[in-house]
């Protein structure tokens, strides 16, 4: 049998566990409610109840607060099996009319994949094949390979983006050229040359500013054979620029360094009509990509003998193409999703 006070303290925990009952409803997390100042006073009062009567209190209170526990359980569960929305869709939960989605043919194709697409185009019919380029890469690729000097300033991880387990972002699609050596080596044993177009993304620690990015796209291509040698290089690049601007350009080579070729050069063009400020020489040519004789060392880390073959690569940056092209003002705007700038080219 209760007495006077237990009575009143089972009252009072059943006033709680209405009120707090009803509380578990509105809260967003259930879990909130076992911190209540209601719950917490409870276990308050048990200190001041008299050492027969703890035993009772104490153990109506814990079933209360097992009660509540099971409840704000419940109501998570039930939360998460509530219908998901879309916190990306371009409005709002409890607007009535949804706007109609785009269709695809409001789509275009991307200004960079669409010159792209143009380039491979015409070095496919100038007889190359194209692959596509890594965008993870090793050391020796990168590196090695390709002829660096184990001191050279680009092995620096503050110039090349590197992972914790020593991969590397290719700042260069020069990571192709001793597997596009490999891969087509058997071309020369046919009395055939080697000639691929290998387009892709690279990455570069750069202050990104109107002309510069740290995420772009190069072209590059490679030919060796037997009798390769600069007029070469100098007539494929030049038929290709022509093409690619639509009209007949001069060209010239002038002496740079590149540790994967010698000789090496910079390539220069006739600056297209488009292009023209004025009529001075300074003004006459355009340096657009770097060029150059693939080094003896490239060749022999491919297993490709450089006293019976030579070739040549180049390598060009896609979006100063393009810039060039089409008077584009800010490299920026081909990374921004500026659906203004995109519906130019649509």
């Amino acid at each position: 049998m209760y007495n006077g006070h237990q009575m009143t303290d089972t009252s009072k925990i059943q006033e709680v566990r209405a009120v707090l009952t009803e509380r578990l409803n509105t809260l967003k997390n259930k879990q909130d409610i076992l911190k209540s100042v209601e719950l917490k006073a409870l276990y308050e009062e048990l200190k001041g109840l008299p050492a027969e009567d703890k035993g009772a209190y104490g153990k109506a209170v814990n079933d209360l607060r097992m009660e509540l526990t099971t409840a704000a359980q419940a109501g998570l569960a039930e939360a998460n099996e509530l219908p998901f929305i879309d916190v990306t869709a371009p409005f709002d939960a409890n607007v009535k009319q949804k706007p109609r989605p785009l269709g695809p043919e409001a789509g275009s194709v991307h200004p960079l994949m669409k010159e792209q697409d143009l380039i491979i185009d015409i070095f496919n019919r100038m007889g190359f094949v194209t692959i596509e380029s890594r965008q993870i890469d090793d050391d020796y690729h990168m590196f090695e390979s390709l002829n660096f000097p184990a001191d050279h300033p680009a092995r620096d991880d503050y110039d090349t983006f590197t992972t914790t387990e020593g991969f590397i972002a290719p700042a260069h699609t020069s990571t192709m050229q001793n597997r596009v050596l490999k891969m087509y080596k058997e071309n020369l044993a046919k009395g055939e040359p080697i000639a691929v177009l290998y387009p892709g993304r690279v990455y570069r620690n750069e202050d990104i500013d109107v002309t510069h990015e740290h995420t772009f796209y190069q072209y590059e291509g490679m030919v060796v054979g037997k009798g390769i040698n600069v007029g070469n290089l100098i007539a494929t690049l030049r038929a290709f620029m022509s093409e690619y601007f639509g009209q007949e350009l001069k060209a010239k080579l002038q002496p740079f360094y590149f540790p994967f070729t010698e000789p090496s050069f910079e390539f220069a063009i006739e600056r297209p009509e488009i292009l023209r400020k004025g009529d001075t020489e300074a003004d006459m040519w355009l340096e657009l990509l770097g060029c150059g004789m693939v080094h003896p060392n490239v060749l022999k880390m491919a297993g490709v003998d450089p006293e019976v073959y030579s070739g040549f690569a180049w390598g060009g940056g896609l979006e100063r193409l393009v810039l060039m092209k089409y008077g584009i003002e800010d490299i920026r705007h081909f990374e921004a999703a500026k659906l203004d700038f995109l519906r130019q080219f649509s």
